[in-house]
């Protein structure tokens, strides 16, 4: 069951390709994507699986809305398992990682009443 590429999915590819090959744009890019939300990271990174909804949905054993609903811009109820369910049906190489701040956490910490 192959899916032909449209001829803009195709030089969009090549495009992407060229630009994430140069490793200070890579750097930049990577940078800037950790600091959006979730759900848009997410997104990217089944665009970049070249993975539908629906396979995605298919690998994780739930239905494409169950995956439209967890790349919903807003939503919030994640948990880890879902997560990393998510992850593993975009393959190998996806991962999660949580990267905290020190000097946010700190500068919380120094405001909360005693």
């Amino acid at each position: 069951m192959s899916e032909e590429k449209s001829e803009g999915q195709r030089r969009f590819e090549e495009y992407w390709a060229k630009q994430m090959a140069d490793p200070e744009y890579r750097r930049i890019y990577e940078e800037e994507s950790q600091k959006k939300e979730l759900w848009l990271q997410l997104v990217e990174a089944r665009y970049a699986s070249g993975l539908t909804q629906q396979q995605v949905a298919e690998r994780m054993g739930v239905s494409q809305a169950q995956v439209a609903r967890i790349e919903k811009q807003g939503y919030d109820a994640y948990t880890l398992r879902t997560l990393r369910r998510y992850l593993e049906a975009l393959g190998d190489d996806f991962r999660l990682e949580v990267v905290v701040k020190k000097e946010d956490v700190l500068k919380e910490l120094q405001e909360v009443p005693a």
